[in-house]
């Protein structure tokens, strides 16, 4: 099975006949062995070799959570993928949720799953303060971004 997106765990059992269980268990196993697969909010993903043209950068923003869709709209209306949400939490250390966005569609999914389990943002551990690694190709992009973000009061900067 070859994929563009990620692919849930029920959609692999029923390709594969059998249960989602297996799946999981058998995911854990090829990541026990180093294969690259990224557990989605959407689904797993393997995570292919990063392609030389596009880059990586993080950004530390802080908003209230109900700027969450404005923020991760402007992200990916200037063309970046947004990788993950990384906070720092006092007893444990980073914590990192995969998101892999890289679409207003991403976005409102990932919103709508928000909703749906009803879970807390990881940055309502921090006030609102988190990272984000995003990838991109064009500088332009990037920088455009940022000062789309900076605009809206979400960007933080050493100023």
């Amino acid at each position: 099975m070859q994929a563009q997106r990620p692919v849930t765990g029920g959609e692999l059992a029923k390709v594969m006949g059998v249960s989602r269980q297996v799946i999981v268990q058998d995911i854990a196993i090829l990541r026990a062995q180093g294969k690259e697969i990224l557990a989605t909010p959407q689904g797993y993903l393997w995570q292919r070799p990063q392609v030389a043209e596009r880059r990586r950068a993080v950004l530390a923003v802080a908003h209230a959570p109900e700027d969450t869709g404005t923020e991760l709209n402007l992200l990916v209306d200037y063309g970046l993928k947004v990788i993950d949400v990384i906070v720092e939490h006092p007893l444990y250390g980073e914590l990192r949720g995969l998101l892999m966005l890289e679409s207003r569609w991403d976005v409102e999914k990932f919103l709508e799953s928000l909703a749906q389990a009803g879970a807390g943002l990881l940055s309502s551990l921090t006030g609102g303060v988190h990272l984000h690694t995003v990838e991109y190709t064009r500088e332009e992009d990037f920088n455009l971004a940022r000062k789309a973000l900076a605009n809206a009061g979400f960007l933080l900067t050493g100023d």
